[in-house]
């Protein structure tokens, strides 16, 4: 177990790098999406209406076989490193997903909110960052929870681009040495760590959230 160990963080902590840059990726375009869907002019609407469906609507495996080995080809002639398709194959994938979700999300602020946002006469930028965007994010919290843990489950998929990350290292020690118990136990305790961190942590902005709603403000 001494000398499993070592090898599968090694392998985690690839996994842990791939989550992390999705996420972030993901939440920046499911808020881009998700407005994009909101906005009055229609190609920008279309666009994002297309990207959602598109994502949520293929296999996620495919989209990363197609990054990784179609965008090299002529005429794309996009080279993308495994880390890198991973990165953004998972960050786009859930991304799409969160769109809808946050789009609900900042559907459901009270109309009274803009409505005193006028007449404040904020801007529509101050509008959205210091009103808006606060009281949709607490909104989205649970569920984007559940698709940030989606995420990461989602990675163990990047060892089919040849990506050494936790699925990839325990399957080469269990061809190594046969230790397919201990070794797919190990994983499956590591997934459930790093799972249970993701919840702690969107637990904790959600508190923090919560706190800024009821001292009256968010921002």
């Amino acid at each position: 177990m001494g000398e499993l160990l070592p090898l599968l963080i090694q392998g985690a902590w690839v996994t842990l790098q791939v989550t992390f840059f999705g996420s972030l990726l993901a939440i920046v375009a499911a808020v881009l999406a998700a407005l994009g869907r909101l906005s009055p002019w229609r190609a920008l609407r279309w666009f994002s209406i297309t990207y959602i469906e598109v994502f949520r609507g293929t296999s996620l495996l495919v989209q990363l076989f197609w990054l990784f080995f179609v965008l090299p080809l002529p005429p794309f002639n996009i080279e993308l490193s495994p880390y890198a398709v991973a990165i953004v194959g998972l960050g786009l994938h859930i991304g799409a997903y969160g769109a809808e979700v946050m789009r609900g999300a900042i559907s459901s602020v009270a109309k009274g909110q803009y409505e005193a946002c006028t007449a404040l006469n904020f801007s529509g930028f101050t509008r959205f960052k210091r009103i808006i965007l606060p009281q949709a994010l607490l909104a989205a919290i649970p569920p984007g929870t559940n698709l940030l843990i989606e995420l990461l489950k989602n990675t163990s998929l990047v060892s089919l681009i040849t990506l050494s990350d936790l699925s990839f290292r325990a399957r080469q020690l269990d061809q190594a040495t046969f230790q397919t118990l201990e070794i797919f136990s190990l994983a499956l305790v590591m997934y459930f760590i790093l799972a249970q961190a993701i919840n702690f942590g969107m637990r904790n902005i959600e508190r923090r959230l919560s706190r800024g709603r009821m001292r009256g403000g968010l921002s």
